[in-house]
């Protein structure tokens, strides 16, 4: 069985991130596997935490809180398994669902592979989708909407959006499995984004590459939505809004002083995307 690294990114989430460790120890993949926890210099412990709890852990312990992005960076170039799985800390995985997430990438040849997300009470998550554009935003938007909404007609639409199995432009790095030489060969993330937009980017450079990015339902995993930021207590805004000037400014230049305009209306700024 092809070796796996599992990248999990913390910060200030410790209870979340004993959770998703217990998911992976109660239930462990059956191929040999190594779990590299790369922490942004959270101060509730989780360090610690880790350490006394899950000692075959690795912990890779940052003096700054570096974003999600660099981090899962440094989580990368510390390992060495031909498949590399980034892992949300807010995530519960169950028995099973990275075994057959590996097993849909391997057989179709996808670089990269993405399971159904879905939160504590079992509902699905948007976690695929097309390039970021102005009408691909549009209609995305849409569908998270629907997502959420708890309409009976709504739910059965974003069912059968999260049922099939489909090639897709990229898939949530909140639980993305790559090939460690497609993503080498795509430069790995780009470390402008902080945070978010970072896992869009990364599959679009591997698919510049010929690489195949695959969503499949086969496997499932859960996803506590937004925990870093419920914890710290910090709007996530700022952060997508820089992220999302980024995005157009490296992918759509023409769009980018659109985007900006558009933020500034709204009383949002609209920052370089520039890295720091």
């Amino acid at each position: 069985m092809t070796p796996l690294d599992i990248i999990i990114v913390n910060y200030n989430t410790v209870d979340d991130l004993r959770a998703c460790l217990r998911s992976l120890d109660d239930a462990p993949p059956a191929r040999p596997h190594h779990i590299c926890v790369v922490d942004n210099a959270s101060r509730d412990g989780s360090v610690t935490a880790v350490h006394r709890e899950f000692p075959d852990v690795e912990v890779v312990a940052l003096a700054t809180n570096v974003g999600f992005a660099a981090a899962n960076n440094v989580g990368i170039r510390r390992t060495s398994a031909p498949l590399v799985l980034l892992l949300n800390s807010d995530t519960v995985v169950p028995a099973g669902a990275l075994d057959t997430l590996v097993a849909r990438l391997e057989a179709t040849g996808a670089a990269a592979a993405g399971p159904r997300l879905v939160d504590d009470h079992g509902r699905p998550e948007v976690s695929w989708g097309p390039m970021l554009s102005p009408a691909a935003e549009a209609r995305q938007a849409l569908r998270v909407r629907l997502a959420r909404s708890g309409h009976p007609w709504a739910q059965r639409r974003v069912a059968r959006w999260t049922t099939q199995e489909r090639w897709v432009d990229w898939v949530t790095g909140a639980c993305l499995l790559v090939r460690r030489e497609a993503a080498l060969a795509a430069g790995l993330l780009d470390e402008r984004y902080f945070m978010y937009e970072e896992d869009v980017d990364f599959c679009a450079a591997l698919r510049a590459r010929r690489g195949r990015v695959l969503f499949t339902p086969a496997a499932q995993v859960v996803h506590r939505r937004g925990r870093s930021f419920a914890v710290a207590g910090t709007r996530p805004s700022p952060l997508y809004d820089r992220s999302h000037v980024a995005f157009y400014e490296k992918h759509h230049p023409v769009w980018a002083p659109v985007l900006r305009a558009w933020l500034r209306l709204r009383g949002r700024g609209g920052h370089s995307g520039e890295a720091g």
